[in-house]
């Protein structure tokens, strides 16, 4: 099954699911940690001014590459901090060989279902906000 039949919300709602499994937040954090851990490595030479994600406290990279013969977006991250890395695993799957219109007009909602914004400080929650940006402004560039 190609990934693209898992829409955004679909995916959205996987992680809510997953995250209500956790009692505390302690849980949460540990899995947010081992998302992170799960993603690829960036390579080096992808940890370029035009990756770096800008406004987040930790160094983070957001890599967006078009697949023109499946007309979807495909994302690689990655950070020098667990945590942040997870969040960036977390929006990446989301996000990751889907079309850009569906990137670019994606609801994040499912970060308030979960908690996540209400347990993160502000500086997490800003680079939070500068990586879906980010990804949603490299999308509008991929539009029909």
């Amino acid at each position: 099954m190609p990934a693209t039949e898992d829409t955004v919300s679909d995916r959205a709602q996987k992680i809510v699911d997953e995250f209500s499994l956790f009692s505390d937040w302690m849980g949460r954090y540990e899995y947010l940690i081992e998302l992170g851990d799960d993603i690829p490595l960036l390579p080096d030479e992808q940890k370029s001014d035009d990756n770096y994600v800008h406004g987040c406290q930790s160094d983070v990279w957001i890599r967006a590459e078009y697949d023109d013969e499946n007309s979807v977006l495909r994302f690689q991250g990655d950070s020098n901090a667990k945590i942040t890395k997870g969040l960036a695993a977390l929006v990446i799957r989301v996000l990751d060989e889907q079309p850009p219109e569906a990137v670019a007009n994606a609801s994040f909602d499912f970060l308030d279902d979960i908690g996540l914004q209400d347990n993160l400080s502000s500086q997490r929650n800003n680079g939070l906000q500068a990586m879906i940006e980010q990804m949603q402004e490299r999308a509008k560039t991929f539009r029909n």
